[in-house]
C-alpha cells in the first residue's frame, strides 16, 4: 500500500506563488506516474498536471497557460507542483495521485493511490 502526503498549501495573495509537495511513503516501484488534481467547492475535480518518475512523460491542463510546473526530486519519492501567478480561481483543495501505468491520465479514475489533499486559498 502506498501512502501519499501533500504539503505546502496555504493562503496567498493574487499574483503570488506556492510550491506543493507530495511525498510517497517509500521509494516504491509500485508507482511510476504521479499527478496533481484540484477540486474547488461546488465544482468537479479536475486534472492539473502529471509526470512520470523518469520525467519522460509530462502533461499539463490546458487552462494553466504555463503558470504551474511539475517536477520530482532525485530520491524519486517526492513530486512538486510550483504554482506561479496564482489567481482566486486557483483556490481549491489540491491532491496528488499515483499509479503504475504507461500514461499520465487526466481522469481521476486512472489513479489508484490518493493523498488527503492540501488547501490552497488565493485572495484577491
Amino acid at each position: 500500500q502506498v501512502q501519499l502526503i501533500e504539503s505546502g498549501g496555504g493562503l496567498v495573495q493574487a499574483g503570488g506563488s506556492l510550491r506543493l509537495s507530495c511525498t510517497a511513503s517509500e521509494r516504491t516501484f509500485i508507482i511510476n506516474i504521479m499527478g496533481w488534481f484540484r477540486q474547488a467547492p461546488g465544482k468537479e475535480r479536475e486534472f492539473v498536471a502529471g509526470q512520470s518518475w523518469n520525467g519522460g512523460i509530462t502533461d499539463y491542463a490546458d487552462f494553466l497557460k504555463g503558470r504551474f510546473t511539475i517536477s520530482r526530486d532525485g530520491a524519486w519519492n517526492t513530486m512538486y507542483l510550483q504554482m506561479n501567478s496564482l489567481q482566486p480561481d486557483d483556490t481549491a483543495t489540491y491532491s496528488c495521485a499515483a499509479i503504475r501505468s504507461i500514461t499520465v491520465g487526466r481522469s481521476a479514475d486512472h489513479y489508484t493511490y490518493w493523498g488527503p489533499g492540501t488547501q490552497v486559498t488565493v485572495s484577491s
